[in-house]
């Protein structure tokens, strides 16, 4: 009988690693227990959804004339079809809309001023407006841009605004004889007519500094003869929304005029509105100064393209809705204003609301797990008497890189090498919006590209690098993090959305020292979801796909993003790239004095520079000079 063979062994289990130890610094209990601080904010928020109740309607039927309308507004672009500002065709549309205001009684006044705006020179702008006296010296206004960038006719952005601005006019005109009786409204109205608006919203900006009367409530008329359903549009240039009865009540007029369903931003494009304060229409400035406004348009969130705006395609239908309920919504605001003023914060979902600082509170909810576990793994680190200062320094110089490419980027807008938008988001349909010069770039990049080569002498890898070291600066580049989370939080908590993706996903990175690469790159790309956020909305919400990056380094030159934020983004980056080197496994702790390199000629410059202004301040501390020169 054969001898049986003996059973082949099982291969010995991967022993899982010792909670608290080096392989498993992160103390995962203490992470999801701390979730449970979530249970209030959802609580609250779930009793903050409140759902609001529209205007009533006005008593008097509308009077708007479609037809007429639309033939204001093919005269106006069939005539003028380029209202470049500052242009012949500008001045003589500045000239027809007096005309047209002109047989109602209406006395037009002009406020003009000059903006410098990239591709077209120094403008002369200029707004015109018809005051309708009220009861009141509260002035509700109905705003449309006259101008247009000239790449097109303008019939439908925006002709058809300033054409609907007219007939609107028309009842609130002074009656033609004694025996006639005039709409005396119960809040003064002004009928503006913009200049700049399709450049950045120039006009309302300019307006909303400059105001005859108290303003209570804005409507902007942008581009309503379109064959879209009508939209909403309700995001400001800071992070706050016009009054939720506005909002409602505009929506209704709409629907009862339109028979259609109002469109508006969905919950997390809102959200994302709030996050990062962005419109490319002439309500924001208004929303900024805490005056309700919202915009009427059959766009989107960029107003539609200008080739093929002829007055062919206007809708004439369309624009008669939308004209009646503008001026059903002009009577009910007028009869209960009260109820819709002010701006606050808050995200529609349906035909409800969810309070602003609700959501706060959940970001917030969101943000301790992490800053708890960051929080032990510090302790976890002097614990174990681990030396953090390496790993500072190392993120030290990091940010000082990432902050010298910042610096230069600001230089160079200094002495003019980038487009010198007017602190207003620019039309990303301009040309010059999206020429940047080549020279300039390329000019940039070698700068930026000099100071990484300095920094790097400090931070390229030498020697092999011990598991705490790697800790150590896995530990800092946390609290890195967890310092520009607390910057945003007390900046804009609605930005928190894009930080808090990198927070979680990279908290797991000391946990996977010793996986697999695919895991670690994995995590990585993970905690990119968040500055990913900002540019996916911007190419395709705004329709600038690829352009997208470069859109956003506009808006940083052009002020629109702060410099102060710019700075918070540049430290995460600093911050995420130590994390990043560490993962690739190239980070290095910033060396002592005796494994550092010899310094440079560049490094050497600046050295002989500050030993040189130290020594003359130490000789003038010791040799005072008195301020009559003697000693």
């Amino acid at each position: 009988m054969a001898a049986e063979t003996p059973a082949a062994e099982p291969p010995p289990r991967r022993r899982r690693r010792r909670r608290g130890s080096l392989e498993r610094p992160i103390n995962g209990r203490l992470y999801r227990s701390a979730f449970l601080v979530l249970a209030l904010p959802l609580l609250i928020l779930a009793f903050s959804v409140v759902r609001p109740g529209p205007l009533p309607a006005p008593t008097l039927p509308p009077a708007f004339d479609g037809t007429a309308t639309r033939e204001l507004a093919a005269d106006l672009a069939g005539r003028y079809p380029s209202r470049v500002p500052g242009t012949s065709d500008s001045l003589k549309a500045a000239a027809w809309f007096r005309n047209a205001m002109a047989p109602y009684g209406l006395p037009v006044e002009s406020d003009t001023w000059r903006a410098h705006v990239p591709g077209f020179g120094t403008l002369r702008l200029q707004n015109l407006w018809a005051i309708a006296p009220g009861q009141s010296a509260d002035a509700i206004v109905v705003l449309a841009h006259r101008d247009d960038t000239g790449a097109g006719a303008g019939a439908n952005d925006d002709a058809s605004g300033t054409a609907a601005l007219v007939e609107l006019a028309r009842t609130y005109a002074l009656p033609a004889t004694k025996g006639q009786a005039r709409v005396r409204a119960a809040h003064t109205l002004i009928f503006l007519s913009t200049d700049g608006g399709a450049f950045g919203g120039l006009g309302a900006a300019r307006f909303v500094a400059h105001p005859p009367l108290p303003v209570v409530a804005v409507i902007d008329l942008d581009a309503i003869a379109g064959s879209a359903p009508p939209r909403l549009v309700i995001a400001g240039d800071t992070p706050r929304s016009p009054a939720a009865t506005l909002v409602e009540t505009a929506a209704h007029r709409l629907t009862e005029q339109t028979g259609l369903r109002v469109r508006r931003a969905g919950f997390f494009g809102q959200l994302i509105d709030l996050a990062f304060p962005l419109t490319l229409y002439e309500q924001g400035p208004f929303i900024a100064h805490g005056i309700p406004a919202v915009t009427i348009t059959t766009g989107g969130n960029r107003p539609p393209a200008a080739f093929g705006d002829d007055p062919g395609h206007l809708d004439t239908a369309r624009l008669a809705a939308v004209g009646r309920a503008t001026q059903e919504l002009v009577g009910s605001l007028d009869q209960g204003l009260d109820l819709a003023q002010g701006t606050t914060s808050f995200v529609w979902l349906d035909d409800r609301i969810v309070r602003g600082w609700a959501l706060e509170l959940v970001l917030i909810g969101l943000l301790v797990p992490f800053l708890v576990a960051a929080t032990d793994l510090f302790a976890h680190c002097r614990r174990r008497r681990i030396p953090l200062l390496p790993a500072a320094r190392s993120l030290r110089t990091r940010i000082a890189c990432w902050l010298f490419g910042g610096v230069a980027f600001y230089l160079f807008r200094a002495v003019g090498a980038w487009p010198a938008w007017p602190h207003r988001a620019p039309n990303p349909a301009l040309p010059a919006a999206g020429s940047w010069p080549v020279l300039a770039l390329w000019l940039l990049a070698v700068v930026v590209f000099a100071g990484w080569l300095v920094s790097r002498q400090r931070l390229v890898r030498r020697r092999a690098v011990s598991a705490e070291e790697e800790l150590a600066g896995q530990t800092v580049g946390m609290i890195g993090l967890a310092i520009v989370a607390l910057l945003v939080l007390a900046t804009n908590p609605y930005a928190l959305l894009f930080v808090l993706p990198p927070l979680h996903a990279w908290l797991w990175l000391p946990q996977l020292r010793h996986g697999r690469p695919e895991a670690r790159a994995l995590v990585l790309l993970a905690g990119l979801a968040g500055p990913l956020i900002v540019v996916l909305s911007l190419g395709l919400r705004y329709r600038l796909g690829f352009d997208a990056p470069w859109y956003l380094l506009e808006l940083a030159s052009a002020g629109v993003v702060s410099p102060a934020a710019v700075g918070v983004t540049l430290v995460a980056g600093a911050a995420g790239a130590q994390l990043a080197a560490i993962a690739a496994g190239r980070y290095a702790p910033y060396p002592p004095a005796g494994e550092r390199p010899a310094r440079g000629p560049l490094r050497e410059l600046v050295r002989s520079v500050v030993l040189a202004f130290r020594r003359r301040r130490r000789r003038h501390e010791r040799h005072p000079v008195s301020r009559a020169g003697g000693t």
